[in-house]
C-alpha cells in the first residue's frame, strides 16, 4: 500500500511541475469523482477444475481490490486492464471488487458468481456376459469430465453402488436367480452433477445341454404324453455313478400307452458338429426295460431321430449310451423325447433319469477316479515339465492296496507350477458333497499338493486350494474343502501341482481315488 501511494505522490508531483502555473490541473485530480461503471467478467475453465479468470471493469481508477468471496481473506491487486485467477470449490460467491481513483476515492460493488461443475459428458457404458458363467456380468465405463462411477446392478434396492474409475478392470456382479434387472452407471464429476446411464439385462440360464437338474432358477418343462407323469425330483438313490441333489423322475402310471413319454424343449437347437452320442444316467426298478431317446425338430414332429437301449441294473443308476452318428445333420432338432419300458403298458412304476448330455461315445471320466478300468483313456494333459502317466501301485499297503494308480515325475528343473490335468466327462457335481479326496504318496512330508478345478472351456473360470503333505514314502489322504463353491459354474478340469512353488528335482509322485466326500 505504501508503495502504491508513492507512485500516486510522484504522479502528482509531475502534475505540479508540468503544470506550475495552471491551479486548475491540482484540481482536477483532487476533485475526481469516484470509480464508476464497475463490473467483472467471469470466465470458468471447461474442465471441472474450478478454475475462474476474473477480469474487472471500470471507469476512473487505477487499481483492483478483487474480494473473492470464498475463505480466502487477502484480497488480490489487480492493475486495470488486468485479470486474476482464482480456484473455487463448486457452489454460489459474492465477489467484491474495490476500485480506487487517483485519489484514493473508492467504489465497490458485489457480484454473484455461481461455479457449477459440468455434467459428465459423452457417457460410454459396457455391460458384457461373463464367458462360461450365464449369471454374472461385468460393467466398464468412460466420459468426459468425469471424477468416478458408480453402479447398482438392479437387485437388491438397499445395495451400495460400487464406485470405479475409468480404465478399471470390469466391476463383475454374480445374480442369484434369473430375471430382469436394471443396471444403472452415474458418471460423477468434481461437484453435483452428474449423467446417469441405465440399461436392463435379462439372466437366463436357458435349458440347454447337458440337462442336469440342479440349477434352482430354471423351470425345467416337462410335456408328458400317454399318461406318464414327469417332475424334478430329490435324488432318490445318491450313490454309485449319481450324487446328484435333483433328477428327473418319469411315473408311468397304471394303463398308461406303450409309447407313454415325456418331451423336453431345449432353448437351442442339438450342436452335432462335434459330438454325436448321447449319454444319460437312468436308475429303473426292473432289468431289460427299452429306454427310447428320441430327437425332434421343434415345429415339425416329421423330423425327428431315434435310437433304443436297454437297462441292465436294476434299482441302481446306470449310464445308457446312444449312438446318433446316423442323424441327418441338416436338419436342427430342439427336442428331447424319452420312453421308459417302451412298448409295454404301464404299471405304476417309477422310473429315474438326470445328466442327458452329448459325448465321444468313451468310457465316461467322472468321480471318483480310481484308474482301475481298462477302458477309460485317462488323458493326463502335463505341462511345465511334469509327466502323468497310469501304472501299477507300487506301494500297495496302508489306505491304499488297490492295483493302479497315477504317477507324476516333476523332472529336474520343471517349473515351479508344473503339474498334470484330467477333464472330466462331465463337471464335478457339488450339489450334494462340498470336499475332495485324493490319497497321495510323496517322497517327503511338508509339500504344497495343489488342487486347482477349472471350466473345460474358460480356463479364467476356476477356484483351487492347497493342502500339505504330513507323510513321507506311505500313502495319505488330502482334503479338499470347496464348501462355498459357485455351483452355477462348471469345473470339469482336475488339475493337481505336487510340490507347487518349488522347481522340479526328478521327485516322483503318485496319486489315487479323486472322489467326492463331506
Amino acid at each position: 500500500m505504501k508503495k502504491f501511494k508513492s507512485i500516486i505522490s510522484l504522479v502528482l508531483l509531475t502534475i505540479l511541475i508540468g503544470c506550475s502555473g495552471d491551479d486548475t490541473s491540482l484540481d482536477s485530480v483532487t476533485n475526481a469523482p469516484a470509480p464508476t461503471n464497475l463490473s467483472a467478467l467471469f470466465t470458468i475453465t471447461q474442465d471441472n477444475s474450478g478454475l475462474v479468470t476474473i477480469a474487472p471493469r471500470g471507469e476512473g481508477l487505477v487499481k483492483y481490490d478483487v474480494y473473492f468471496g470464498d475463505a480466502t481473506v487477502e484480497p488480490a491487486e489487480v492493475n486495470v486492464g488486468g485479470t486474476v485467477d482464482h480456484t473455487y470449490a463448486e457452489g454460489q460467491y459474492n465477489v467484491k471488487i474495490v476500485a480506487t481513483a487517483i485519489n484514493g476515492l473508492t467504489s465497490e460493488v458485489e457480484l454473484p458468481l455461481t461455479v457449477a461443475f459440468r455434467a459428465p459428458e459423452n457417457l460410454d457404458v459396457t455391460i458384457t456376459p461373463v464367458v462360461g458363467d450365464s449369471f454374472s456380468i461385468g460393467v466398464t465405463a468412460s466420459a468426459d469430465y468425469e471424477t468416478f462411477f458408480a453402479v447398482t446392478f438392479g437387485e437388491d434396492p438397499q445395495q451400495e453402488p460400487v464406485q470405479f474409475m475409468q480404465g478399471d478392470p470390469a466391476v463383475t456382479h454374480t445374480y442369484a436367480n434369473t430375471g430382469t434387472y436394471t443396471v444403472t452407471v452415474t458418471a460423477y464429476s468434481g461437484g453435483v452433477a452428474t449423467t446417469t446411464y441405465t440399461e436392463n439385462v435379462v439372466i437366463s440360464n436357458p435349458i440347454l445341454l447337458p440337462l442336469t437338474f440342479e440349477n434352482a432358477a430354471l423351470n425345467y418343462s416337462f410335456s408328458d404324453f400317454g399318461n406318464v407323469t414327469t417332475s424334478k425330483v430329490n435324488n432318490p438313490d445318491v450313490s454309485g455313478i449319481n450324487l446328484s441333489s435333483k433328477v428327473g423322475r418319469t411315473v408311468k402310471n397304471n394303463g398308461a400307452e406303450t409309447w407313454g413319454g415325456t418331451t423336453m424343449v431345449l432353448d437351442n437347437p442339438i450342436d452335432f458338429s462335434t459330438l454325436n452320442k448321447f449319454r444319460i444316467k437312468v436308475w429303473s426298478p426292473q432289468v431289460g426295460a427299452v429306454v427310447k431317446l428320441k430327437i425332434e425338430n421343434l415345429t415339425d414332429a416329421g423330423i425327428n431321430h431315434e435310437v433304443d437301449q436297454v437297462t441292465t441294473v436294476a434299482n441302481a443308476w446306470q449310464y445308457l449310451t446312444y449312438d446318433f452318428s446316423g442323424v441327418n445333420t441338416s436338419q436342427s432338432y430342439s427336442k428331447v423325447i424319452l420312453f421308459f419300458d417302451f412298448g409295454n403298458p404301464g404299471n405304476g412304476a417309477s422310473y429315474y433319469f438326470d445328466d442327458i448330455y452329448l459325448t465321444n461315445g468313451d468310457e465316461p471320466k467322472t468321480l471318483p477316479l480310481t484308474f482301475e478300468s481298462s477302458t477309460i483313456n485317462y488323458g493326463f494333459g502335463d505341462f511345465g515339465g511334469a509327466f502323468a502317466t497310469k501304472v501299477t501301485n507300487p506301494n500297495p499297503s496302508g489306505i491304499n492296496t488297490t492295483a493302479n494308480v497315477a504317477r507324476v515325475v516333476k523332472n529336474a528343473g520343471a517349473e515351479v507350477w508344473a503339474g498334470t490335468a484330467i477333464t472330466l466327462t462331465e463337471p464335478i457335481d457339488f450339489s450334494v458333497y462340498h470336499k475332495i479326496k485324493i490319497k497321495v504318496w510323496s517322497p517327503q512330508a511338508g509339500i504344497p499338493v495343489l488342487l486347482k478345478l477349472e471350466n473345460s472351456t474358460n480356463t479364467n473360470i476356476n477356484i483351487e486350494l492347497p493342502v500339505t503333505t504330513t507323510v513321507a514314502n506311505g500313502w495319505e489322504e488330502l482334503t479338499y474343502d470347496f464348501t462355498g463353491i459357485n455351483t452355477n459354474n462348471a469345473y470339469q478340469n482336475v488339475v493337481l501341482f505336487f510340490d507347487f512353488g518349488t522347481n522340479g528335482t526328478g521327485a516322483t509322485y503318485y496319486f489315487d481315488d479323486v472322489k467326492l466326500s463331506n
